[in-house]
């Protein structure tokens, strides 16, 4: 299903993080960044990795590292806290989950609310009473 805007901005502001791993530390590092060593292990590129939620650091980040001239590369992906699958269920899109919700109730409720109508006529009622005695045999 195809996203809406709302789908994208909720996946932007809760979903998504930014990963920016350097070979070194840069000279600085944005307030809001959680920093991590990597442990070495053959094969592996990096030795530092940045976590960023912000873009506004992911900006001040990467401006610190072309400054600084060091090699770095930059990957987003999803975070892992509970509510992302609710949130931003792969393949699929909340806010026409709540569209299909809301017309759901609505269907519903009016169903509802012309079956007491329909209860409520005594003629309809006594019919529907006699129909049961004439099954029942």
């Amino acid at each position: 299903m195809q996203l809406t805007r709302l789908d994208r901005w909720l996946r932007e502001r809760f979903v998504y993080e930014t990963h920016i791993y350097t070979l070194r530390l840069p000279e600085s590092v944005p307030a809001g960044v959680i920093a991590e060593e990597l442990p070495e292990s053959p094969g592996r590129k990096y030795k530092h990795r940045f976590i960023l939620r912000n873009d506004g650091a992911v900006s001040s980040l990467i401006e610190s590292l072309r400054d600084g001239n060091q090699m770095f590369t930059t990957r987003v992906v999803d975070r892992e806290a509970w509510y992302v699958p609710l949130i931003a269920p792969s393949g699929k899109s909340i806010t026409w989950w709540f569209i299909w919700l809301g017309i759901t109730l609505v269907v519903v409720f009016f169903l509802v609310h012309l079956g007491r109508l329909a209860w409520a006529n005594p003629e309809l009622r006594q019919n529907v009473e006699e129909a049961f005695e004439i099954l029942k045999g």
